[in-house]
């Protein structure tokens, strides 16, 4: 993977057929910004050690839900507030500040713990992983700030998980800026098929907890494709059975910021 920008066209044609496209542009990535996903691993490590020092008690429930947010407070209330209106209540929400701090307005609520960073990395795996390690619960969910879940997300997302499922995702409704529904992204899973796909969104994710799970905390330029979310679903893909709910309980915003604005204006990248 090393030379693999200097390979004749027909080779790497080969590799992406062969391997998946996506998974081709991963371990490029990896290897061309080593350096950068290991500064990215020292910063979060320093990022929950001093965290972890001033914090009270390490938030726990049946369900952990992770928001990253940098600088989107209105968005950011709407967020946090779906998931504190969930028709399963033992959750724990953890809103992780990138150093945009503008988190004021959020709900007087016992089961929301907001970590503030020392600076913005814009990195949302970065912020994932703060707490993931700084929580504790048998179960995950992950839903960023300019998103929101309908009131049985959780509940429907745990119901499989108790049936056996280790990944759950439902249905993802998109939703432009007026309100107005664009489409909705609702397809079983198929690992080979998500070689070459990404239609599973870490908004719709909810997953058991096991050791050692994380997110890239690389912060990936705006062009370059795989983005984190691909890259976690993938690899937790490979060790838990994955579930789909084929029912929207997912509200995503579609704007000039948004991960699926990024894959439907964007080229998948790998240097050519």
């Amino acid at each position: 993977m090393k030379d693999y920008a200097l390979l004749p066209r027909p080779v790497k044609d080969l590799l992406r057929q062969s391997v998946g496209r996506n998974v081709v542009g991963e371990n490029w990535w990896r290897v061309r910004f080593a350096a950068e996903r290991f500064d990215a691993g020292r910063a979060e490590h320093a990022e929950v050690s001093a965290l972890a020092a001033g914090l009270d008690r390490v938030p726990s429930a049946a369900v952990t839900v992770v928001t990253p947010t940098y600088r989107r407070p209105d968005r950011l209330v709407a967020a946090v507030t779906s998931a504190l209106n969930q028709t399963e209540r033992d959750v724990a929400v953890i809103v992780v500040d990138d150093g945009g701090g503008e988190v004021d307005g959020l709900p007087d609520d016992p089961r929301l713990t907001v970590l503030r960073l020392s600076r913005n990395h814009g990195s949302p795996g970065l912020a994932r992983n703060v707490a993931l390690r700084l929580s504790r619960s048998p179960y995950v969910a992950f839903l960023d700030d300019d998103n929101t879940w309908r009131p049985d997300h959780l509940e429907r997302s745990l119901a499989e998980l108790h049936a056996g499922a280790g990944m759950v995702y439902t249905a993802l409704r998109r939703l432009r800026e007026d309100g107005s529904e664009l489409d909705v992204l609702s397809r079983p899973f198929d690992r080979a098929a998500h070689r070459d796909g990404e239609w599973v969104d870490i908004n719709a994710v909810v997953l058991r907890r096991f050791a050692g799970i994380r997110f890239d905390p690389w912060a990936r330029p705006r062009w370059v494709h795989p983005r984190e979310d691909w890259e976690f679903v993938h690899r937790v893909s490979a060790r838990l059975r994955v579930r789909h709910v084929p029912v929207a309980t997912v509200d995503y915003s579609v704007h000039s910021g948004s991960y699926f604005t990024d894959w439907d204006a964007t080229a998948i990248g790998v240097s050519t």
